[in-house]
């Protein structure tokens, strides 16, 4: 659906992107992962036709990026496009306009909008009288208004309390259901685990690790990480680094890498003579991966 190829774009003499490559297939979420300033924004706005590259290839659906192109593709930026003394079923109007929609195909899209977020019973309503959650459904409704085929989620849950957030992944998964190619990016690492089929981990404008979970966990060869409170780090660092075990700090947390899963008491055993007040045990998280990530490159 999407497929981009050794994309490169400067500003003065910083380059943002550098030779660039990766590709979405149709009916799939696809995370695009990176701290600001990894190029993230720029891609977008050159996915959109907003921006120019340098050089390289953008190809959406089999058609290079043109102004043929914008009709092909949704985008709900961070900030929403909605106008707040309009009601939704206006705003909504106002857009599908702007893509040529008009009479009983303009009423039979907006309608389609509001169903699929979930607003139909607020058509009327105006944005301002909407909760934060809602006003961010009707922001994607936006950027279905038109029938995209390739749809961008710029940040589409930042801001938003855990309840409202479990809406709009909700949301994004009956669009996916229903064959929506997905674009999205976010710096909430476990909103891109719950639901990205794979991931590309974007610095200095280049790709540096992309794949499902299971294939980015090759990253960081251990089957379990343990965090350990201790008051004797230096000696359990020590000690763990005899057994080959890997050790990580994540944030002020003391974690080592185990290869296999261990019972607690095997796990007590490999530390005895060092005093323990907690042990937490989990699996490679896509947090783990993005750090070590990072961190190599």
């Amino acid at each position: 659906m999407l497929k981009i190829q050794n994309l490169n774009k400067t500003y003065g003499n910083r380059q943002v992107l550098n030779n660039l490559t990766f590709q979405i297939q149709p009916g799939e979420i696809y995370g695009l992962l990176g701290a600001n300033g990894a190029g993230k924004t720029t891609t977008i706005n050159i996915i959109c036709n907003l921006l120019k590259a340098d050089s390289g290839d953008i190809l959406v659906g089999d058609r290079p990026v043109s102004e043929a192109t914008k009709s092909s593709i949704g985008i709900a930026p961070q900030e929403n496009l909605l106008y707040k003394t309009l009601t939704c079923e206006e705003n909504l109007k106002f857009y599908a306009q702007i893509y040529g929609l008009t009479g009983q195909k303009c009423r039979q899209q907006i309608e389609t909008s509001l169903t699929a977020v979930n607003l139909l019973e607020r058509a009327k309503n105006p944005i301002e009288t909407l909760s934060g959650g809602m006003q961010r459904r009707m922001n994607i409704a936006v950027a279905l208004v038109h029938q995209p085929k390739l749809l961008i989620l710029d940040e589409p849950t930042t801001g938003l309390d855990i309840e409202t957030r479990y809406e709009i992944w909700d949301l994004i998964w009956q669009l996916k259901s229903q064959g929506m190619t997905i674009l999205l990016t976010t710096h909430l690492l476990d909103e891109a685990q719950r639901l990205c089929q794979r991931i590309g981990i974007l610095k200095g404008g280049q790709i540096i690790a992309q794949g499902s979970l299971d294939e980015l966990r090759k990253y960081i060869p251990a089957q379990e990480i343990i965090t350990i409170e201790t008051e004797q780090e230096d000696a359990a660092i020590a000690l763990a680094t005899q057994l080959g075990f890997t050790h990580r700090r994540y944030g002020n947390d003391l974690a080592f890498w185990l290869p296999k899963p261990l019972e607690l008491k095997e796990i007590l055993t490999y530390f005895e003579g060092i005093s323990i007040n907690s042990i937490s045990r989990q699996s490679v998280q896509l947090e783990h991966i993005y750090l070590e990530v990072m961190r190599g490159n």
